[in-house]
């Protein structure tokens, strides 16, 4: 009985050490949430391209392990979201901070040692709405601008900034 209750521990533990602190606003009815996962990043990286832009986005796709994307108008959940970003952000560096016309923005990564390359980027804009964007796998800034821009997701502008400096 003590292997299985040791087991099960175990299993515990490993499992909740693979989530984020971000996680639990999967599923709330005040957030719309995105979650692609490395399973479908390797799909779409089947995907036929034809152009250089096309093979620059499929040469991204392969290097990704997931994307989550929480978006909100709660004012409650927001708070909640700016509380965990602040804890989670600090094991994160501050890459840039953007201030303008009522809309804050916030993007942190985890640089790759030895390189110019992130193994995860976080991006948190509070404004009319929050969004919350964890991006993970190994890739460059200038590689994330163009995903932002292929697949429309919400913060691709910052992101384009941050990529040019």
């Amino acid at each position: 009985m003590k292997n299985i209750y040791s087991l099960f521990l175990i299993v515990l533990s490993l499992s909740s050490y693979a989530q984020t602190p971000f996680d639990k606003y999967e599923g709330q009815d005040n957030v719309t949430s995105v979650i692609v996962n490395n399973k479908m990043f390797e799909l779409m990286a089947k995907v036929k391209m034809e152009t250089k832009e096309d093979q620059a986005y499929l040469n991204l796709i392969k290097k990704l392990d997931n994307l989550k994307v929480f978006k909100t108008t709660s004012v409650k959940t927001a708070s909640d979201m700016r509380a965990n970003v602040e804890h989670y952000s600090g094991k994160l560096e501050e890459l840039m901070r953007v201030n303008e016309n009522g809309k804050s923005s916030k993007i942190f990564v985890k640089s790759v040692a030895g390189s110019n390359n992130v193994n995860e980027l976080l991006l948190f804009i509070e404004g009319k709405e929050t969004i919350l964007m964890s991006l993970t796998g190994e890739f460059s800034l200038q590689e994330i601008s163009l995903l932002t821009k292929r697949m429309n997701l919400p913060g691709g502008e910052e992101l384009n900034k941050a990529s040019k400096k």
